[in-house]
């Protein structure tokens, strides 16, 4: 099978549709994207040239409402990567239960070479030309990966720049970027929400497998904002966080580690290499470890054909989107190896932007423990009526199809196609 994210993500469609028996017109509609915008931005660099940057929106499917999803800056963005991701992001917001589609947009470029005035002329630039195809009832970006709520301010103002007076009195713009700063309209609590949602997921997993949580050793390979709030919520929680890592790799303690001590470090030092109070490990080691719960929390892909056969973890929670193949899905599902789809254990970030863009719409904010409180009952839910797909329709399929992905995706293809028809 291919690594190419948009072939993945239309093979899983594929299944999905034969599960539940959808009519041909239908699946070939949610194959593909509503609307794929691309374009060169330009702008000058501080030497005086300038510079082009290749950038990509893509909108999946309305049929529930509003496009929804994050903007990413990194080298890999692709065309195939954000189509993938906008149609994960309809999946994902459906299993939420939340009244939005999907969407997803990014530009190619290493933020780390930029300096912080060029970073913002780009974002600007980006922001500007949104403008034409986002708003708080037609499309709704967030951050996402190497994006934060200082460059959704950017996007914002410049997006609004673009609005004439009475444009600007007549729509609430504020709620067309969710991830902003407190001080523009953003939520408490958006910071830990994706992590905190996957925290909720991993007490579930572990109440319905009847496991004790001082038995429960957890690994989590990437220690951006996800990988490290789950990390610090389940070590408070009680949970054995044995190993965590970055991008030049990890380090390990059988006993547990102590993640603020460890996050301290990297933070002092630029990089986990050189820890003294663990074993260092690569990545590609810390996914083999013989742990209960294996959290990839970094990029897409990192399981697949090659090294599904070597997992000895006895689940995984899917914190990045798209970590596992759907080979690698076939192989660990042989191995009775659940894996939490990323359409369910991630969702914590839109539920929560999902909260600023309501906050936004009727001018009242809430307090971050009646955000969090919100969230785990829409988590709890997800879960449940994974499970619940699971048991009555899925637990029973050929080995191709039997997995909790299918179960997550049936229960979100369904409901779309509930809207669309």
């Amino acid at each position: 099978m291919s690594n190419d994210p948009f072939t993945n993500a239309g093979q899983q469609l594929a299944q999905v549709g034969e599960i539940l028996k959808l009519d041909a017109k239908i699946l070939a509609r949610l194959a593909k994207p509503d609307a794929v915008h691309e374009t060169e931005l330009e702008i000058k660099m501080d030497d005086g040239q300038n510079k082009k940057f290749k950038a990509y929106r893509s909108q999946h499917n309305m049929a529930k409402g509003p496009y929804k999803g994050g903007i990413r800056f990194h080298p890999n963005v692709s065309l195939s990567e954000v189509k993938a991701l906008s149609m994960w992001m309809t999946w994902k917001c459906a299993v939420a239960g939340l009244p939005y589609g999907g969407g997803k947009g990014g530009i190619v470029v290493d933020p780390k070479s930029l300096s912080q005035a060029e970073l913002e002329r780009l974002s600007r630039a980006y922001g500007e030309w949104l403008a034409e195809f986002v708003g708080p009832w037609l499309d709704v970006p967030a951050p996402d990966v190497n994006t934060n709520g200082e460059i959704m301010a950017y996007m914002l103002d410049a997006l609004i720049k673009t609005k004439s007076l009475k444009e600007r009195m007549s729509v609430a713009w504020q709620a067309t970027f969710t991830g902003k700063p407190i001080a523009l309209g953003g939520s408490l609590g958006r910071e830990e929400a994706t992590g905190m949602g996957g925290f909720y997921t991993l007490e579930n997993l572990v109440a319905s497998r009847g496991w004790k949580k001082s038995e429960v050793s957890v690994a989590v390979q990437g220690m951006g904002n996800v990988g490290y709030w789950f990390a610090k919520l389940a070590s408070e929680a009680g949970y054995k966080v044995v190993a965590i890592s970055d991008s030049s790799g990890g380090v390990y303690e059988a006993n547990g580690l102590p993640i603020d001590e460890v996050v301290a470090y990297k933070k002092a030092t630029g990089s986990l290499s050189g820890y003294k109070n663990a074993k260092s490990l690569t990545n590609a080691k810390l996914l083999e470890l013989p742990v209960s719960v294996l959290v990839p929390a970094a990029l897409e892909n990192v399981i697949g054909g090659e090294n599904a056969s070597k997992i000895q973890a006895k689940a995984i929670i899917e914190m990045a989107n798209g970590p596992v193949t759907p080979e690698a899905d076939l192989i660990l599902a042989d191995r009775q190896i659940f894996s939490v789809p990323d359409v369910l254990a991630n969702a914590g970030g839109v539920t929560v932007s999902y909260f600023e863009w309501v906050q936004n719409l009727s001018g009242y904010y809430w307090e971050k423990e009646e955000v969090f409180s919100k969230l785990k009952i829409i988590m709890d839910r997800a879960y449940l009526e994974m499970s619940t797909m699971w048991e009555e329709r899925i637990k029973d399929l050929p080995i191709e199809k039997r997995s909790l992905r299918m179960a997550v995706y049936a229960t979100a293809v369904e409901r779309v196609v509930a809207a669309m028809v």
